[in-house]
């Protein structure tokens, strides 16, 4: 179970109509984009997918699209997390589970638990799931850092939490983690650009923001250092790396909607309270990926 999320997976972002409906058809052409390019897993309503935004409704009709363009090619992990637990839970016990094969779990956000509480809090997902649960720790949107120690106890007691989107951005944390987890237990790089450094310190793949545009060329580098081929692994990391960077310098996913837009794959939509990059991240986007497509043609 745990080796179909080793690799790639996208954070696949939601299109939007101008007036704010969401764009399926655009959601389809990333879908068919991200999947023909060598993805290994899409995640779906992650923040990237503006998740915070939609409605239950929303919600509900954009997994369904999901799995039906998906159609069983790549696995396919839902988004389901929050700072109410027993909502939390209650969203899992109303989800249809069929072609869903795991849930990406954020850790409550604005409430401040403490190690305890997210224990408890990550015990009761796991304790009413009926897929496997992957952590989701990121605490510059969270406030709150799900220490080592809370990590390594939720993977040594329960089984069905196989994993976590390590996004603290600290590099000893991940280090730390990796070192002392069980061996089944999956540790994702959450960012882009730690994605390579994670990988040579053990860790397993990436849940990218990037693949939505480059699909191929993230898949390619992860692949590469998986597989032992360093130099190529190291090569595709620094021809992607300002761009990755870009992607953030105006917020997430307001980057790559921008650089979606720009290579033709998504309208530059977005739901406030989240707006679109400022007009000069927009031209630099575009002079980087122009000149990104110039390098992969010579």
């Amino acid at each position: 179970m745990n080796k179909k999320f080793i690799g790639t997976g996208v954070a696949i972002v939601t299109p939007f109509h101008k007036y704010g409906t969401v764009d399926f058809t655009s959601l389809g052409k990333i879908i068919e984009h991200v999947i023909s390019n060598n993805v290994n897993y899409i995640v779906v309503l992650d923040v990237t997918g503006e998740s915070v935004t939609l409605s239950m409704d929303e919600k509900n009709a954009i997994v369904n699209y999901v799995i039906e363009t998906v159609n069983k090619r790549v696995p396919i992990v839902v988004g389901i997390g929050g700072n109410n637990t027993q909502e939390v839970i209650n969203n899992i016990k109303s989800t249809s589970f069929e072609d869903i094969d795991a849930i990406l779990s954020v850790s409550p956000y604005y409430n401040k638990p403490q190690q305890k509480g997210l224990y408890y809090h990550y015990k009761n997902i796991a304790s009413a799931s009926p897929v496997p649960v992957l952590l989701y720790n990121v605490p510059g949107r969270t406030s709150v850092n799900m220490s080592i120690d809370t990590t390594l106890k939720l993977a040594n007691d329960f089984k069905n939490i196989i994993g976590i989107k390590e996004t603290s951005g600290d590099i000893i944390q991940c280090m730390e983690i990796i070192k002392n987890k069980p061996n089944d237990f999956l540790v994702i790089s959450g960012y882009d650009v730690f994605a390579l450094a994670l990988l040579s310190m053990g860790a397993n793949g990436v849940i990218s923001v990037i693949a939505n545009a480059f699909p191929k060329e993230l898949s390619d580098m992860v692949s590469s250092k998986l597989n032992g081929n360093n130099k190529k692994a190291k090569e595709i990391h620094y021809r992607l790396f300002d761009i990755m960077n870009t992607l953030f310098a105006d917020g997430n996913p307001s980057g790559i909607k921008a650089a979606l837009d720009i290579l033709g794959l998504c309208p530059n939509n977005m739901r406030v309270p989240l707006v679109k990059v400022n007009k000069s991240v927009y031209n630099y986007l575009s002079v980087l990926i122009e000149e990104f497509k110039k390098n992969n043609l010579n």
